[in-house]
């Protein structure tokens, strides 16, 4: 090797390093035997320890038993799958202070470095990220806690109310009979909402290939849309779980009816990156547009307000961005990106 590939090898290390160095995440390098050859500064604030006390060490000298053989199997899969990475979820050891959790993900070097660097990873402490998880697993409990009460103590004491007015109207007729049996019917669709907003978690279950339009037609036939048309003006097929795309689209579809007149015409088209859902109804007034996602906001007497909050719901759960504006015949055009098309 020449001086100036010599001098260009040395740039390029310093330049790396540089990068390595830059990183939140701690790195290492390990010789094929175990040793230690490598880590930024990142790796030796973690440990706790000067860099000088890692390298020529042995890497599972700093972990746990537990955590090694954790590792250590990993490493037998990635052999046995013929992979060439590997991760781990393990408990970081500082050598003073509490244990973390930690998500460790590693490699094996080009072949022709092999022999002089065995494998190289990368240790990110998942600390706050737990603290998430735990914290939504701590939600759902509630929220799975207030669908029982919905679904029970406020679903029996309705049906025993319906129950009791088919009595009554069996002995007599009044209009006050129909105002009490248009209330129930408002209640259960209030508790259909909440049930759907509390048992839908923020993780969808599976995705597939949905064809949209055809996903929207079938929409269509279950929404009481009166002489309403809809227009289904896109081929393009969508990685999602089909029955909470088919609850975001119920709920546009009889939003724009409810909104938009029974005459109404409502189209689904695609825009880049993602689709659209708009009507020529009314529209949305513009300072009226943040609010229509929130729990409860209706201008519909007869409306519960969860619609809108179960599609933003279903849209997050899918990773999506939704957006309201306005159409281009003026009515409420609702926008959805980041959609994996395929």
């Amino acid at each position: 090797m020449g001086e100036r590939d010599e001098g260009r090898r040395a740039r390029d290390l310093r330049r790396y390093e540089t990068i390595l160095e830059s990183l939140d995440d701690a790195v290492y390098a390990i010789r094929p035997d175990g040793t230690i050859v490598y880590v930024n500064e990142r790796y030796a604030e973690m440990k706790g320890v000067d860099r000088e006390e890692l390298l020529g060490t042995d890497i599972y000298d700093w972990v746990s038993e537990e955590t090694a053989e954790r590792a250590l199997r990993e490493r037998a899969a990635m052999r046995e799958e013929a992979r060439e990475t590997g991760a781990i979820e393990y408990e970081f050891e500082p050598v003073e202070g509490d244990p973390f959790p930690a998500e460790m993900r590693f490699g094996q070097t080009d072949p022709d470095v092999r022999e002089e660097l065995g494998r190289v990873g990368v240790i990110r402490d998942v600390s706050e990220r737990k603290r998430r998880e735990r914290e939504l697993e701590r939600q759902n409990e509630r929220l799975d806690e207030f669908a029982s009460i919905v679904s029970h103590d406020l679903r029996n004491p309705l049906d025993v109310a319906r129950g009791r007015l088919d009595l009554v109207r069996e002995e007599r007729d009044s209009e006050h009979l129909e105002a009490v049996a248009r209330a129930h019917d408002r209640m259960a669709t209030l508790i259909d909402d909440l049930l759907t907003l509390a048992r839908e978690g923020v993780d969808v279950e599976s995705l597939e290939p949905v064809a949209l339009a055809a996903v929207a037609e079938e929409c269509w036939a279950n929404v009481d849309t009166a002489a309403a048309t809809l227009r289904a003006e896109t081929t393009l097929t969508v990685r999602a779980d089909r029955s909470r795309l088919k609850q975001l689209l119920e709920n546009l579809l009889r939003n724009a009816v409810t909104h938009g007149g029974p005459s109404v015409t409502v189209t689904v088209g695609e825009l880049d990156g993602g689709f659209y859902v708009e009507d020529d109804g009314p529209g949305i007034p513009e300072g009226e547009r943040d609010d229509v996602f929130e729990a409860g906001h209706t201008t519909d007497p007869d409306g519960t307000g969860f619609g809108l909050a179960i599609v933003e719901r279903v849209a997050e759960a899918h990773g999506w961005a939704v957006a309201v504006t306005a159409g281009a015949e003026g009515g409420a055009r609702f926008e959805f990106t980041g959609v994996d098309v395929e």
